[in-house]
């Protein structure tokens, strides 16, 4: 079971993990084993919940195939476990970042001492800026 959230949680079976050989330069050992992690999950065919799938099948994500296919490769580590642990805590973050409801704003009116300061502030602008004219000097 991975843990998606408190309530969430998705079932081993719902994702596909394969090994496969990891990309780039390397030694001997990167040639001949499978250390690098190939993970899929299908949203639709899945059991979260179904504002979650909505929500993910609606996003625009690099990581979200057009079918709804979430594939994810990692090959950050030389073992076969840790990448098959980054792969799955990669594929947990992109749920719970695609899923978060955002908070509505509501509007609100400024109060009447932010009105009193700002009317204040204009009027010591004003002042300070028609000093700066031209000095004219008055015949005596």
């Amino acid at each position: 079971m991975i843990s998606v959230s408190r309530t969430v949680s998705i079932p081993d079976n719902e994702v596909t993990i394969t090994a496969i050989r990891a990309q780039g330069a390397g030694g001997q050992h990167v040639n001949k084993t499978s250390t690098a992690i190939h993970l899929r999950f299908d949203i639709s065919a899945s059991s979260l919940p179904e504002s979650y799938k909505i929500r993910l099948l609606a996003a625009s994500h690099h990581l979200i195939t057009p079918e709804g296919v979430v594939v994810i490769k990692a090959q950050e580590y030389r073992s076969q476990e840790m990448n098959r642990e980054a792969a799955v805590a990669r594929l947990v973050s992109l749920i719970q970042e695609l899923t978060v409801v955002q908070k509505s704003r509501r509007a609100t009116k400024p109060t009447r001492a932010s009105k009193e300061r700002r009317l204040a502030s204009k009027a010591q602008k004003s002042t300070t800026k028609s000093l700066r004219g031209k000095v004219r000097r008055h015949p005596e």
